[in-house]
């Protein structure tokens, strides 16, 4: 499979849905496959939270970790490189190249962005890449696929660019964040604020890195309450309590405490703080009806084939929520596909059971 990793650079402003503008902007993306002559054989790939434009194989034979949807996205695999030209972006506010927080404020300047970086919602993450993919010359996608924060950037395309994909497929999304979420998002935040080697964002991003920030431990402990069921809890760790601690030391870990401690732990080493506040900022404002004068009016505006995929055991974006969709599309004789895959794992599933879904993709593909 071929990997290209690139740039895109912009000098046009970028008119963000606040009403604040970035300029000059950029944005990393990678492609995988080849672009046939006709420029139909292309798939965009969209990422949630933690995600990055790195979605599939590796860049050498020393690389301990592939890109995040590896299993799905490659030579004969569900998403085939043998016949598509597949494009991941890095979403603008992430920190792996994209425009971001850690951006200089202007042309020339050592100051970053920091806390000045205005607020980019899901809405502004999908204009960016519609005019990457217009520089391209792709006027037409085959498909758009994408779970989590990347199915709402599916949903997003799908409403705003009527017909400019023959299919989009979001998974373990949502139409709208829920207060619940909202309210785990408000926590981890603040999490990360409350701590001073923050430093109002402020921090060395390099010290960061070596040091760890403690607040973004807790939040990404905290995340994983959403991403994992209390059914995969139960399955991976019970209540065993780690051999090397005593059951009556007062700071004694159980395996899931221990779990927890080492992913949040090294989660500063590759995802900056800035960049997490933001990102969930994004999400807590997902509302696909922004701008129209409820649900049923936005979703008439797709003109592509939509295919839902949730998770019966996706505590974070709960399978009704999507199911609640595919109600509003069937009322408006709109094509929508629904898929409740079982699954016991949680919100994660569309990283991690790939193989429940992949024939899925596959045939959608095929159509």
């Amino acid at each position: 499979m071929k990997i290209e990793t690139k740039k895109a650079k912009f000098r046009q402003p970028l008119y963000l849905e606040s009403g604040r503008l970035l300029e000059p902007w950029e944005i990393i993306y990678e492609t995988y496959g080849e672009l046939n002559e006709k420029k139909d054989n292309v798939i965009l790939i969209t990422h949630a939270l933690s995600g990055s434009h790195h979605a599939a194989g590796k860049y050498s034979e020393a690389d301990k970790k592939a890109g995040w949807w590896d299993d799905l996205i490659g030579d004969g695999k569900g998403i085939d490189t043998k016949k598509f030209f597949v494009i991941s972006t890095n979403v603008i506010g992430s920190c792996f190249g994209s425009t971001s927080p850690l951006h200089p404020i202007q042309l020339g300047s050592s100051k970053r962005y920091g806390l000045k970086f205005p607020v980019i919602t899901i809405k502004d993450m999908v204009k960016a890449q519609k005019i990457l993919l217009d520089s391209l010359g792709i006027t037409h996608l085959r498909a758009i696929i994408g779970g989590s924060m990347g199915g709402m950037q599916a949903l997003r395309f799908a409403v705003e660019y009527p017909k400019f994909a023959d299919d989009i497929i979001p998974m373990a999304t949502t139409y709208q964040t829920r207060p619940a979420v909202i309210a785990v998002n408000k926590i981890m935040k603040d999490a990360i604020l409350a701590d001073p080697e923050f430093k109002n964002g402020e921090y060395d991003p390099i010290e960061i890195k070596r040091k760890g920030l403690r607040g973004l431990e807790i939040a990404r402990m905290i995340g994983f309450l959403g991403y994992l069921s209390p059914a995969t809890f139960d399955k991976k760790f019970g209540r065993d309590y780690l051999k090397t601690d005593g059951m009556f030391e007062l700071f004694g870990r159980f395996q899931v405490e221990s779990y927890l401690e080492y992913n949040g732990a090294n989660f500063p080493k590759w995802f900056d703080p800035l960049s997490y506040i933001y990102i969930l900022k994004a999400i807590s404002l997902f509302d696909i009806s922004r701008g129209y004068a409820n649900l049923a009016e936005a979703l008439n505006q797709i003109e592509d084939r939509l295919h839902l995929i949730s998770f019966s055991g996706d505590t974070l974006f709960y399978p009704e929520e999507m199911r609640k969709i595919k109600e509003e599309m069937d009322k408006l004789n709109k094509f929508c596909n629904y898929f409740e895959i079982d699954s016991n794992y949680g919100h994660d599933s569309f990283l991690v059971e790939v193989h429940k879904f992949e024939d899925i993709i596959r045939d959608i593909l095929k159509e």
